[in-house]
């Protein structure tokens, strides 16, 4: 048998400064054990999944270091032995202990924090994966920013995104934001990155999955937005530190964000967009699932009808369309208006740019005073304004801007 597990003291050095507390002999292995199982299986293997639920993570270790017949393993989790050792073919090659505490102290070097099942902060949406749920997740920024996920909406689309569908993910993802609702995405370019500044712009909650390691940005180009959104809210990811991006882990690590959110919203996707798969995931899991129209003749568009034809997904056009997703939620936590009544977000607006001046730098406050608004709401409004370049932020607080003159 390979001598895998440390003993329980050298794990909590191991651990240290990654977990909360000092865990017992007994927690420390635990932890320990399904760091390395994360290391050992690719995301959503259910397999490993169904061994680990069966065993415990330190067993389960021990069964697949273990030269002797798997009795056990075959007893408790109804696989048939060909299975088992096709699964302990997959993972041997992994159970290196140097590479497994590397990714520990690299994860340690990174500042991240180590979350795993029945901490207090773990998403509990995440136990509806079952067998192929994550061992663990790794959280660059504030683990007690996932206790707000409800109510969450996860706006996700395609990478090459059209003007149309930035402008639309840039709109719901502030309207919900400003609203007290977590947006999920997955840091991508296109929509995932408009959905997740706009949230940022308006003062809000953003948590975003990545596929790979969560001590590497990606992609590169997003290495500042993924900073920021740490800095209020997190970034997550189950695989190791180091760990690179791969088709299969973006299409796994989909299954995630369609698990947390209470909701999942295509904004714009092509025919075979990779946001299709976040739908279907959430269409297997039972969440709620809109999209957003575009013109018939777009391609850009098509993967947003084939949700509305083929996965039952519900026509979307605005904020207030998507918190009806969320169901039976307290509706005061939103204070949306509707989309036919009065007094809705563009007369808010109107208040706002009315109370703003062309010359004068106001601050938020002022702002709020002259609108009649509260600060919150304003604060939520002028980030929207400025992703759209209608206002400016400088360091006398904000300004209006004047229209770029159309000619022709």
């Amino acid at each position: 048998m390979i001598d895998f597990l440390p003993s329980p003291a050298v794990a909590r050095t191991l651990l240290t400064g990654l977990v909360a507390g000092e865990p017992d002999d007994e927690a420390a292995r635990r932890l320990f054990a399904l760091h390395a199982w994360s290391c050992l299986v690719e995301p959503g293997d259910g397999v490993a999944g169904r061994v680990v639920a069966a065993l415990g993570p330190e067993a389960a270790l021990a069964a697949v270091s273990s030269e002797s017949p798997p009795h056990t393993v075959l007893e408790t989790t109804d696989l048939t032995a060909a299975q088992w050792q096709r699964a302990r073919d997959r993972w041997r090659p992994r159970l290196v202990a140097r590479e497994v505490r590397n990714a520990l102290e690299i994860a340690r070097h990174s500042e991240l924090a180590m979350l795993v099942p029945g901490d207090r902060h773990w998403p509990a949406a995440l136990t509806d994966l079952g067998q192929h749920a994550p061992f663990l997740l790794w959280v660059r920024g504030d683990p007690g920013a996932l206790v707000h996920l409800t109510p969450s909406v996860a706006l996700v689309g395609a990478r090459a995104a059209s003007g149309y569908g930035e402008h639309v993910a840039a709109e719901l993802s502030a309207d919900l934001a400003g609203r007290g609702v977590t947006v999920v995405s997955g840091a991508a370019y296109g929509i995932d990155g408009a959905a997740h500044r706009a949230a940022l712009a308006a003062g809000g909650r953003t948590v975003a999955l990545l596929a790979g390691g969560a001590d590497q940005p990606y992609p590169r180009g997003h290495s500042e937005l993924i900073r920021q959104i740490a800095q209020s809210g997190a970034v997550l990811s189950e695989v190791p530190c180091g760990s690179p991006p791969t088709k299969w882990r973006f299409l796994q690590r989909n299954r995630l964000i369609a698990a947390l959110a209470g909701a999942t919203v295509v904004v714009e996707a092509g025919w075979r967009s990779g946001s299709l798969n976040t739908a279907a995931h959430a269409a297997a899991l039972g969440r709620p699932l809109g999209a957003v129209p575009g013109p018939v003749t777009s391609a850009s568009s098509a993967g947003c009808h084939r949700v509305l034809r083929e996965f039952d997904g519900r026509c979307v056009t605005n904020a207030a369309e998507i918190i009806e997703l969320l169901g039976d939620l307290e509706p005061t936590l939103f204070d949306l208006p509707s989309p036919s009544g009065g007094g809705g977000r563009t007369d808010d607006r109107t208040r706002i740019t009315d109370a703003m001046s062309f010359r004068t730098w106001r601050e938020t406050t002022e702002i709020a005073r002259r609108s009649g608004l509260a600060p919150a709401e304003v604060t939520a409004i002028l980030g929207l304004l400025s992703l759209e370049g209608a206002v400016v932020n400088g360091n006398g607080g904000w300004r209006r801007t004047r229209p770029v003159a159309q000619t022709g």
